[in-house]
């Protein structure tokens, strides 16, 4: 009696999904699909101005800063991390932070005048 062995017919190991008939660098190309264009960015105000304008002492320059928030595309999600890290002080999302805490407007350094000048 002759003992018979079974050998695959194929040289695929067992298991794995056929490929088809093509070895894989001789697949044949797929037509290439054009692409959309991506959306023009604007640049962020923070980023093409001066970056000492964010942070100035001078209540003009820090109400400039603000200004540029006004039409910024990421200005909300600026405000709210902003509010999350309670920024110790800077414009942030177009809010002036000083301490943590959003204000309303930036008073000048030093005390005011008791007597106005004449």
């Amino acid at each position: 009696m002759q003992q018979t062995i079974d050998r695959p017919t194929s040289h695929r190991r067992p298991g794995l999904p056929r490929t088809g008939h093509f070895p894989p660098s001789h697949q044949p190309r797929r037509p290439h699909t054009p692409l959309a264009p991506a959306p023009v960015r604007r640049p962020l105000p923070c980023r093409v101005e001066d970056p000492e304008l964010w942070f100035a002492e001078s209540p003009a320059q820090l109400e400039l800063a603000k200004s540029f928030c006004t039409d910024c595309p990421v200005r909300d999600a600026c405000l709210a991390g902003a509010l999350d890290r309670a920024e110790p002080w800077g414009v942030w999302g177009g809010e002036i932070f000083e301490r943590g805490a959003v204000i309303a407007r930036k008073r000048p350094r030093g005390r005011p005048r008791k007597v106005a000048a004449a």
